[in-house]
């Protein structure tokens, strides 16, 4: 036996395999809800092995949170030279992801998933809000760095309360003004 040959690294993951899990694993969400649904349904329905779901996820907890976020496209933090352009624009990006149908429905799957499910809400918290929460730090950092913003400005408690409002607002749209002109003016009050 040669000790020298290089142990080959497996099949490849397949790509076709892997959206068809994600895609079946909202599917299920919103027709049975997370308690009712299971790794062994996504696998059957999505015509993979329960061996394939679990090489790439630990839990069915984390296959939704990637299935969600992979429905939702990533906000990147811009650098305008300005915070409120800057905020502008999160705002604008913010408003043509999330106030669309699929985008609405992403926000509901999670805020569902992550209230009745401790494990989801860590995985989600740790797997995607904690990086965007840390890339907005940069912004307010810049902001803070060009003297727009109080010294003393928290960046974790602005990102939260912004994510907040955002959350109500499209839950209870304003009646007297756009939802981001709501979001801005609401920022400005916390900001300004």
């Amino acid at each position: 036996m040669n000790e020298n040959r290089k142990k080959s690294p497996g099949r490849p993951r397949s790509s076709q395999s892997h959206q068809a899990m994600l895609r079946t694993a909202l599917e299920l969400l919103a027709e049975v809800g997370f308690d009712a649904m299971s790794i062994e349904a996504i696998a059957a329905r999505a015509g993979v092995g329960k061996t394939t779901i679990y090489r790439r996820y630990r839990s069915k907890e984390e296959l939704i949170a990637d299935a969600i976020e992979h429905i939702r496209e990533e906000i990147v933090v811009p650098d305008t030279g300005s915070f409120w352009s800057d905020i502008d624009a999160l705002i604008e990006n913010a408003a043509q992801i999330t106030l669309t149908p699929l985008g609405r429905q992403s926000v509901a799957m999670i805020v569902g998933s992550a209230a009745g499910h401790a494990q989801f809400a860590q995985i989600y918290w740790e797997k995607y809000l904690q990086p965007r929460r840390q890339a907005f730090a940069v912004l307010i950092d810049r902001a803070k760095a060009r003297n727009e913003v109080a010294a003393d400005l928290d960046p974790g408690l602005v990102f939260d309360v912004i994510s907040g409002i955002m959350l109500y607002a499209l839950i209870f749209p304003p009646t007297s003004e756009s939802w981001a002109a709501y979001v801005h003016r609401a920022i400005h009050q916390l900001c300004g």
